[in-house]
């Protein structure tokens, strides 16, 4: 995939096509970057999950602790973003300070990590949809059908300008996000099961289960925080824009998380949390949808259900997008073929790149109906593994990237202490015991056997290894140049 390029591939790029164009503002970005995230689907799936086989009602501790932890790699992932002066993400960064062949391996980890997700949506999705239109009284249909039917759809809207997309995301992140803010504000409105308490938040309470099983499940649900930088083409002051998305994505996730998931907690009794939470899992019950019908009543619990359709649908849309322009770049950079750097000359976007990622995900989703997997355990949990275990290492080695590059340019640390050196070297260590914590719970994340579940950690490894092996030969890294004002 990453080879290098035949002559003929060679010659088309000695003139380049069109870059990507946009107006994106920070909050545009912003709107892509949590729609990623699928806040709704994090709240419903996530929180559970972490309740239950994490420390119960100290579960939000696990998300606060995340929520700290990409904070201090965003610290010096915006601290060294003037010196990236291209899109690309992960990809871009890990070029910079680790030369052309970390970066090729970087871009590689990226594709499927990205890809492995988004084709996990589409199964989670698929189940979601039936279970909905049975639930209001609709035909029953394979898991597949509606994944299908969702992605022939995010292939339309992805071929098209990113504005249409952004509007399209927008909208569905407002609705999402506004009911569980309603139905939070509700649930301290009334105290919850026993009154509104910080008990979550004590030692006692973060210790009482392993604490680390939180830690992961919030991981996952910061997936795609990172495409803040993939849209630097398409926004309207990168340098500006960039570094606020990021920090905006990266809070507002947080606090949107921790919160909430301290609000389920509170509704359900900090002492019954783990048993409320344990009944989604095994099947008995729902506790958002549950608790959503139990304070703000059926209504709403509709509107949630609808919502969370909507809200796995825009998930799906803004990761084909960030797939799309990693391509794109790759493409731009001789790393993959040069069609796939090109430009709709009306929608001014990566179309070309586009359907083929749409190939790509039609060929995924259809091998997974094909050998009969199931759409949760088989498609969704092992693929999210997947792309877990790929997103905690790149943005390990872009962390590593960010020490390396300032290091080697003092010039551009000096002053800058904390944002150069401190907090990045701080994000490593966090990376580094995040990764440990997916590991070593790993078989709770894919829902499969210690052996499945151990070639599936492999996987990003062996794509960082692929792209190592078939990088360019590595040239000096050039002392970087202060941007001028």
């Amino acid at each position: 995939m990453l080879s290098d390029l035949s002559t003929e591939d060679s010659a088309r790029r000695q003139a380049p096509p069109a870059n990507l164009q946009g107006r994106l503002g920070t909050g545009a970005i912003v709107f892509m970057v949590i729609a990623a995230a699928a806040p709704l689907t994090v709240i419903g799936g996530n929180v559970p999950l972490a309740v239950a086989s994490g420390p119960g009602a100290g579960a939000p501790v696990g998300f606060a602790i995340a929520s700290l932890v990409l904070l201090l790699f965003a610290v010096g992932f915006v601290t060294m973003t003037p010196h990236v002066p291209e899109a690309g993400a992960f990809y871009a960064y890990a070029t910079r300070g680790l030369g052309d062949r970390i970066g090729v391996g970087t871009a590689a980890v990226a594709l499927v990590a990205y890809t492995a997700i988004q084709v996990a949506v589409y199964g989670y999705m698929g189940w979601a949809v039936n279970d909905v239109v049975q639930y209001f009284g609709g035909p029953s249909a394979p898991w597949w059908v509606w994944a299908l039917v969702a992605l022939g759809i995010v292939a339309l809207l992805g071929y098209r300008h990113i504005d249409l997309s952004s509007k399209v995301l927008g909208v569905a992140l407002v609705l999402e996000i506004a009911v569980v803010v309603v139905l939070d504000t509700v649930i301290f409105a009334k105290g919850g099961a026993h009154g509104v308490n910080i008990e979550s938040f004590t030692p006692d309470a973060a210790l009482s289960g392993p604490l680390g099983i939180a830690v992961l499940f919030a991981l996952t649900g910061f997936i795609g925080f990172e495409a803040t930088a993939v849209f630097r083409d398409e926004a309207r002051n990168p340098e500006k824009t960039i570094p606020r998305a990021t920090y905006l994505a990266v809070l507002i996730i947080g606090a949107f998380y921790t919160v909430s998931c301290w609000a389920l907690v509170l509704a359900a009794g900090t002492d019954d949390a783990s048993a409320v939470a344990n009944k989604t899992l095994n099947g008995e019950g729902n506790m958002l949808m549950d608790i959503g019908q139990t304070y703000v009543g059926t209504a709403l619990r509709d509107i949630m259900q609808v919502l969370l359709l909507s809200s796995l649908f825009a998930c799906v849309l803004s990761f084909h997008n960030v797939i799309a322009r990693y391509t794109f770049s790759l493409a731009r950079k001789g790393l993959m073929p040069a069609r796939l750097g090109t430009v709709h000359p009306r929608h001014h976007s990566p179309s070309f790149s586009s359907a083929v990622q749409t190939t790509t995900a039609l060929l995924l989703v259809g091998a997974c109906a094909l050998i009969g997997l199931d759409p949760l355990v088989g498609v969704f949990g092992s693929l999210a593994g997947v792309s877990t275990v790929g997103m905690v290492l790149l943005m390990l080695t872009t962390s590593v990237a960010v020490v390396v590059f300032f290091a080697r340019n003092p010039h551009i640390a000096d002053g800058r202490p904390w944002q150069t050196r401190i907090a990045p070297v701080l994000a490593v260590l966090g990376l580094l015991a995040s990764l440990w914590l997916v590991f070593s719970n790993f078989t709770l994340v894919t829902g499969g056997s210690m052996g499945v579940s151990i070639v599936l950690g492999i996987i990003p490894f062996a794509a960082f290894a692929a792209g190592i092996a078939s990088g360019p030969k590595e040239n000096p890294e050039p002392a970087a140049q202060t941007p001028s004002a």
